[in-house]
């Protein structure tokens, strides 16, 4: 069984989380520049076994796509291209994660100089993305919680 890996997709900076070889924890890996992305993940899946990467897709209230999603689809399917065959790329609804993130660095005792890296946010985030996309498969609402932008032809 491999890896999967999530994505935070920025304009500027993606935040990056990994599970272990046996998805069962979540851990943030690093947060890269978004031109850097694509030799990131090809590296990363060159030395590591990865089965999926999971890609916060981010939506509205309604759950309608938000505008952000002008940017990911092209940058995903860039990324789409260079992946070895048989990575499957699923997009999950990342609502409220960074809010999330920024509660975690809170409730952890972060000080607010700490919370203002935009890095950690970032990292922090993806994990919490792959932690939700787990949990969905858990208990078994991963229909309902993943989102399919399939209707897109530049993925």
């Amino acid at each position: 069984m491999g890896r999967l890996l999530a994505i935070d997709y920025g304009k500027r900076r993606c935040g990056i989380a990994v599970t272990d070889p046996a998805r069962i924890v979540a851990t943030a890996l690093a947060t890269v520049d978004t031109r850097e992305l694509i030799p990131f993940v090809k590296d990363y899946v060159a030395r590591e076994k990865v089965d999926a990467i999971v890609v916060g897709w981010p939506t509205q209230l309604d759950g309608t796509p938000s505008d952000s999603t002008r940017y990911i689809r092209p940058g995903i399917g860039a990324l789409r291209k260079q992946l070895p065959a048989g990575i499957e790329i699923v997009y999950f609804d990342e609502r409220f994660t960074s809010t999330l993130a920024h509660r975690s660095m809170i409730d952890s005792g972060m000080k607010r100089m700490q919370r203002r890296d935009k890095a950690v946010v970032d990292r922090m985030a993806a994990t919490i993305i792959l932690n939700g996309y787990l949990e969905s498969r858990a208990y078994g609402a991963f229909p309902s919680q993943s989102v399919n932008p399939s209707s897109d032809n530049n993925l």
